[in-house]
Formats: structure tokens, sequence, C-alpha cells
């Protein structure tokens, strides 16, 4: 165990996490040169599409130091963006230590802050290490600085490293085995290990991610899942290398994987503890804090049809991401559905791409909102995320909203623009200090459902992609809430339906009316797109109809011969109102939650 060295990079987006883990995978040779290609670890097309770390890998580097031992390094890459913030969580867990990255030129940013708290949360030896120091920008000086002030660590310890130029990778290495401490645990007690991560192989069932803390695990071994207390026999354990190496046993202090025929799902849990069944432990270790979902949305699978393998495949999903929740839906326009959670807007977006792409599914989303709660005059408090459920208005006593704490970090010279963002969008209490002399960090309080649409882009085009941000869920406020119904041809259509606070509901409502208009097609008869509050309506646009030219025939006469055509016209129009139903085309949804400039 003195040899074994757990460990974790984490930093703000774009800080150059995955580069820092291509170089070190590089520098100890797992990959021959003719194989390599950036973001080695991260193995989704989305991750290599966007250039962003989704999901948490882990990989095993065997590094030999200057003394000539041979040490076991197992390093679990995280995310950087806000949205996946559990995932940085479950791979601390796992570790002794952490490799903090602080850009050269960008410095200290919001989940630099964020993602240290959660290291010494759980009591993590932390490495600063500034990164990208080759670049014209870099302002080194500044940087420790920060460090200094700003995450409270000392300056003259941190690493200086190039990892796009390979710089300083050496000296990184040599750290993780001088400062991070070995892993604790006894080979001999009772087999403790924690479930980190699992996913779904079709040839092999479920593969599990575990880090071992006492004991041991070996093929043949039947072991317990402590949660839902299930046994299974272990077929094949071993680590991470880029590809599944197998060992012949996990020893404490180690992290790997364990294949033992799962076939059942629902079996697995991310958090829990696997024991030996003849030798189990008296209780489960802690596990992980539960993720709090804060956007809510409504699948439905484009054809009815499709509805069982849906299941099938959130039930696979489910498995490779813990923080997404969902349960059973129905909607009168899309059918039966699911209600999800998810931890924000690009949480939402990537499970979206990857049940399409992984999965197979062709999905319909819901406009997406957040949790409300009503407190009603019976005395009874209703907790709603999905329009359909509004109560009664004349039941309602007091609406409530989730409200957060939003903390920007940005160069000074941009908070007047972001703070007149920010009070445009009901932000409260201000506060802001100077980190210093160019940066602020400025936080308020601020409705959940102000940030969660389309906050972070417009964030990034006013700073000129100098500004990050973060949140953290404070309470549930009072607030003036209305429910908005999106009428077509005098039908309530439910999956467009939203709560919204009362000053936005007409420009709501006109965009969503602006929007239809553009995506519905056009009829022999007049369509009518209305947005409504209970019976009053606050927006409207009209589809004109197709129109035969039906007195092109009438070259002379009275002009009542004319009239009387256009009448008998519209009398056949009207008729075909009545019984013409209007389909609305699946894009019609999608469209709706775009914004003007997307």
């Amino acid at each position: 165990m003195a040899q074994i060295r757990n460990f974790s990079i984490i930093a703000h987006i774009d800080h150059g996490k995955s580069t820092l883990a291509d170089r070190l995978i590089q520098h100890v040779g797992l990959v021959e040169m003719r194989l390599f290609h950036d973001q080695l670890l991260d193995n989704m097309d989305l991750e290599q599409e966007r250039g962003i770390t989704i999901k948490s890998q882990t990989v095993s580097l065997p590094y030999t130091n200057k003394k000539g031992e041979l040490f076991e390094l197992n390093l679990i890459d995280t995310p950087g963006h806000v949205d996946f913030s559990y995932e940085v969580s479950r791979a601390l867990a796992s570790c002794e230590g952490a490799l903090l990255l602080v850009d050269a030129a960008q410095g200290v940013e919001a989940q630099t802050v964020a993602n240290l708290y959660a290291a010494l949360e759980h009591d993590l030896e932390i490495i600063p290490v500034i990164n990208k120091i080759d670049l014209l920008a870099a302002d080194i000086e500044r940087v420790k600085e920060e460090i200094e002030l700003e995450l409270g660590l000392d300056s003259d310890r941190a690493l200086l490293c190039s990892a796009k130029e390979g710089l300083g990778i050496g000296e990184v290495f040599e750290a993780i085995i001088e400062r991070i401490p070995p892993p604790q645990g006894n080979p001999q007690e009772s087999l403790s290990a924690l479930i980190f991560d699992a996913y779904y192989d079709s040839f092999r069932g479920t593969i599990v991610s575990c880090r071992v803390f006492d004991g041991s695990i070996r093929a043949g071994d039947i072991i317990r899942f402590m949660y839902h207390d299930v046994t299974y026999r272990v077929e094949e354990v071993g680590i991470f290398r880029l590809k599944l190496e197998q060992r012949k046993e996990l020893s404490a202090g180690e992290v790997g994987y364990l294949i033992a025929g799962i076939k059942n799902i629902s079996d697995i849990r991310v958090g829990d503890t696997v024991t030996l069944d003849e030798k189990p432990l008296s209780k489960p270790l802690a596990g992980f804090k539960e993720p709090r979902p804060m956007v809510f949305s409504s699948m439905y699978p484009i054809a009815a049809d499709e509805y069982s393998t849906l299941v099938d495949a959130l039930a696979k999903y489910k498995l490779n991401d813990a923080a997404f929740i969902f349960q059973k839906d129905s909607s009168a326009a899309l059918g039966q559905g699911f209600r999800c959670g998810f931890l924000g807007l690009l949480h939402l977006e990537i499970v979206q791409e990857r049940l399409e792409r992984e999965y197979d599914q062709a999905l319909i989303m819901t406009a997406p909102s957040v949790q409300y709660k009503f407190l009603l005059k019976s005395g009874e408090q209703v907790t709603i995320d999905n329009p359909q459920y509004y109560p009664d208005p004349t039941t309602i006593d007091r609406a409530e909203e989730p409200y957060v704490r939003l903390t920007i970090f940005m160069p000074a010279r941009y908070m007047g623009v972001v703070m007149k963002m920010c009070t445009k969008r009901r932000g409260l209490n201000s506060q802001f200090n100077y980190t210093t002399p160019e940066r602020i960090e400025l936080s308020f309080d601020i409705p959940l459902a102000e940030i969660v649409y389309d906050f972070y882009d417009k964030l990034k085009t006013i700073t000129q992609g100098y500004g990050s941000c973060d949140f953290e869920y404070l309470d549930h406020r009072e607030s003036d809430l209305v429910k908005v119904d999106i009428l077509v041809n005098h039908e309530k259509v439910d999956a467009l339906s939203f709560i919204v606070h009362r000053d936005n509901a007409r420009p709501r409502a006109l965009h969503i009316c602006e929007r239809l208009k553009e995506e519905i097609h056009r009829q022999m008869f007049k369509i009518i797109v209305q947005g409504a509050i209970g019976g009053n309506i606050i927006a409207r646009s009209t589809i004109n109809p197709y129109r035969k030219d039906v007195t092109a025939k009438c070259y002379g006469g009275d002009v009542t011969r004319k009239r009387k055509l256009l009448e008998k016209q519209k009398r056949g129009k009207d008729r075909m109102k009545m019984v013409g139903a209007v389909q609305i085309p699946q894009k019609a949804f999608v469209s709706v939650l775009k914004t003007k400039t997307d």
C-alpha cells in the first residue's frame, strides 16, 4: 500500500485537466504515439466534439521515481462544469489527494473555489498547480497572489507546468509521490469497498467501479451489495489502464472494477458498499450526498410504441449518471413519458444527446422548469415541478420559488453590464469584493428560474468569455407566480404550459406564440395561437390560411356576385375550422426552448 497513490485533478472549465491527464499518460508510456489523440480519457463522442469532460474517468499509471521505486498512481480525471460537480464529489471520495489546476492567464475562477471546498470536505491533500505558463498572457505572480488570497493555499509550494508543451510533468509526478499520503486500510479485515461509478455492457452486464478500503476481493468470491441486500459471484476483477486490465485480486487501497454477471440493473446503486457474504460488515460506508435536481423537464418518445425501449434505456443510463432522476408522466398532447430531474440545462442537453446517440432513442423534451412550493388556504403545502399539477388559483394562499446564491468571478471592467443583467433577472442583495485590483467577485440572491434558461450563455457573451459563475441553493421565497397556458385554436396544449413570475409572463408567452407561428403548418382555415393566464388572454399570433381566389371567374357584372362567392368561401372555412384538427409538429416543442439569438 505504501506504493499506491490515489489522486484527482480538479479545476475550472478549460484550465487544462484533460490535457494534463494526457501528458501524465504519455509520460509513463501507457499509449504508443501512433495511437495517441487529445482527450484520451474522454471516450464519449460528445466529450470529443464539445471539448469538455462529462464523466469522471479512472486510469492506473505505473511510475518509477528517481530512486527507481515503482508506484501505482490511480488518477481520476474530473469534469469542470458546474452541472457535473456531483461527478467531482464522487471522484474525491476515492482519493487521498488532488491536483488543483489554475490557469496562468485566467487565474482563480468560480469552479476553482467550489472544487477546492469539495476537496477540503473530504480532507484531501491539495497540490496547487499553475498550468499554461507558456502563454503570452501568463501572469504567474498575480496568480500566486490569488492562490494565497482566494484559496488560502501556500503559493510557494505551487508547481509550474504547461500541460500542452509537457513542461514540469516530472515535477508533478514527484510531488504526487512526496506530498499525497498512501491509502490507509487493512487487507486482513472484512471487505469494504465503495461503488463510485458503474456502466452497462450488453455482453458482460454491469461493470462496477469501486475503491477498496479494507480487505481484498478476487474472482470466485460471493459478494453482497448492502443497500439492496443482494449477493453475486465475482467473475473478474481488475484495474483501469486505457482498457480494462484483469488482475488476480483488488486489495485495500486500490481502485478498480469488478464484473459479477449483474443483469438486474436496479441491484446496483452508486454510493453503495460492497462486502463479502460470508464475513459481512456491520454497517455500510457513508456513501455520497444525494444530488439535488434543480431543473425538471418531461421526456416523451416520438413514437408511442417506443415507450418500452425508452424505459429500458433510462434504467441503463441511470446506472452511469447518479444525478439523473425520472418518474412516469403522461400528457394529452404527447402520450406516455417521464418527468426527469437534472442538475442544470447543460446536464439536460447531455442526457438528451446521450440517450439519442448511445441508446438510439428519438425524444421530445418539454420546456424546463424548477420546483415551486404552494401553500394552500386549507393549510396544506404542495411541491410542484410540472405545470400540469398547478393548483386551482383560488385555493392558493402563497407561492414560493427557489432562490440560489450566485457567485460571479470576472474582470472589474464588466461589473456594470453584469449587475444590470442580474438586477433585470430579479437579483437581490448584491455584494462584491475586489480579489485583486483588476478582478472582482460579485454575489447575488437570484431566483433559480432566471438563471436556468440562458444565463450562462449571456454571461459569457457580455464578459467576452472572461466571466465564470457558480451557484448554491439557498431557500424558497415568496413570489407572484402564475401558470401560463398555450392554446392552439382555443385548445390547451398541456406540454407547452409553464409557471413563471407574473412580470415575465407576457414576454415569454409572446415568444412562444411567435415560435409556434413559424413552426405550425398553414391550413385552409385560420389558426389562432394564444397565451393565457386562466381566462385572460395575454399574447396572440395568427397563422393565416391558404386562400383560393374564388372570384377569378367574375370578370364583370354586379359586385354582389363577388360578395356572394366570398361569403360562401367563408362559411366553408368556418365549417372546416370546426372539424379540422391542428397537428403541432414535433420540432415545435423544441423550438420554443430556444431564444431569439439561437
